[in-house]
């Protein structure tokens, strides 16, 4: 049986994407939500979840920030997909057919200029894959899509013109999820690891519990606040930074955070995406 691996959305989004250049050996399952495709791997019907956190124009994704520490899966492994962005139309119809594009609304407004400059009415459309469907379905030449390549191929469609986002560094960043820890050193690029952290009631407190990672030279690349519970005085912070636990530095950084801390969570321990820098 071909190992599974987990996305949130339709056949031929960006997820499906970064499924099949992280692992073109397994089967992409696609899921209607985030919850479902964790579900998936909770559950054993897949082996990992391919998860969208951050865009580099857009910023974190919405919920996953609150999915991931209660979920009970481990990030094992990043990847960093270039969002290029593509005008897909029915076979044989030519640029100048397309009059609306149909695409969510994010991908919309990365092709501003493109669209305008050629006389092309946006129009919302709730997911980029199931844009292209509709399209295919659709049989309308006067209307096209904006999605990826790998749509294109699955829905039968010509890809009309390529890689037309307004903005040419657009990245979106995957976190790969698995039921168990894998806190081997692997990669050839560094270790990263990723942990959710609560700080005591006290002055400062945030200020000191992140001092050791300072005065030990452990750079963190993200620190992230969000609410807990829809309280606006239980705050929890994500965060990643450079280095494995078993570091030394990173280990005497660890130790202070938890003294200033109610609670700390490892959620991954994995390889550094090469694009990561």
């Amino acid at each position: 049986m071909t190992a599974r691996i987990a996305f949130q959305g339709e056949p031929g989004a960006y997820s499906h994407q970064a499924c099949r250049e992280t692992s073109p050996d397994m089967e992409a399952l696609p899921c209607p939500t985030f919850e479902d495709a964790i579900f998936a791997v909770q559950s054993g019907e897949a082996e990992l979840a391919m998860l969208p956190v951050e865009n580099s124009t857009y910023g974190r994704v919405a919920d996953i920030h609150q999915l991931l520490p209660d979920s009970g899966l481990h990030i094992i492994g990043e990847t960093f997909v270039r969002v290029h962005i593509n005008l897909l139309g029915l076979r044989g119809s030519r640029i100048e057919d397309i009059r609306t594009a149909l695409s969510h609304t994010v991908l919309l407004g990365q092709c501003r200029e493109f669209l305008r400059g050629r006389g092309i009415r946006p129009v919302i459309h709730a997911d980029t894959a199931g844009a292209a469907r509709e399209i295919a379905a659709r049989g309308d030449r006067a209307s096209g899509a904006l999605a990826t390549e790998l749509a294109a191929e699955i829905y039968g469609l010509d890809v009309l013109a390529r890689h037309i986002e307004d903005q040419s560094t657009n990245t979106t960043r995957f976190l790969v999820m698995a039921r168990h820890m894998d806190a081997t050193r692997r990669g050839a690029h560094g270790m990263v690891t990723s942990f959710v952290f609560r700080v005591r009631n006290i002055p400062a407190a945030l200020y000191k519990a992140l001092g050791g990672f300072a005065t030990n030279g452990v750079n963190i690349t993200k620190l992230e606040s969000y609410m807990v519970g829809g309280s606006f005085t239980a705050t929890q912070f994500f965060a990643d930074i450079e280095g494995h636990p078993d570091d030394a530095a990173v280990r005497l950084a660890l130790e202070e955070l938890r003294y200033f801390s109610t609670s700390l969570t490892i959620l991954g321990v994995y390889p550094a995406d090469p694009r990561r820098h």
